[in-house]
């Protein structure tokens, strides 16, 4: 059997605890891809609401994933449940979240410094 037609069967669940999009995906799939499938398929519902790809995150046993890796190459182990179903954690964070909270760390660092001048 080849690497890409190994099947790993996944859930995502998400901030509040609910799982969403349970279904099989051949190890060959591309981050991207699912967090396509998951923007697609998130629920209207809920309070949060990512808008692309850019503001999910997918986290597998305490690592981020990059869209740029497909499930094999991001080490997703379809082999350590045999038979059983991966749970991967859903992150959303806008960009615009990020841009603020880069400019208040940008903000603090320049309030904490100190400019003295010895005569």
């Amino acid at each position: 059997m080849t690497e890409g037609a190994q099947q790993i069967e996944l859930k995502f669940r998400i901030y509040d605890g609910t799982d969403i999009s349970h279904n099989t995906y051949a190890s060959s799939t591309g981050v991207a891809s699912l967090k396509q499938h998951l923007v697609a398929q998130w629920p209207q519902d809920k309070s949060i609401i990512p808008k692309s790809i850019n503001d999910v995150k997918l986290i597998h046993a305490g690592k981020v994933l990059e869209n740029n890796k497909t499930l094999a190459e991001s080490r997703i182990f379809y082999g350590d449940f045999p038979g059983g179903v991966i749970t991967m954690h859903v992150v959303v964070q806008p960009p615009l979240a990020k841009k603020k909270s880069e400019k208040k760390s940008e903000e603090s660092t320049k309030q904490n410094s100190c400019a003295c001048g010895i005569l």
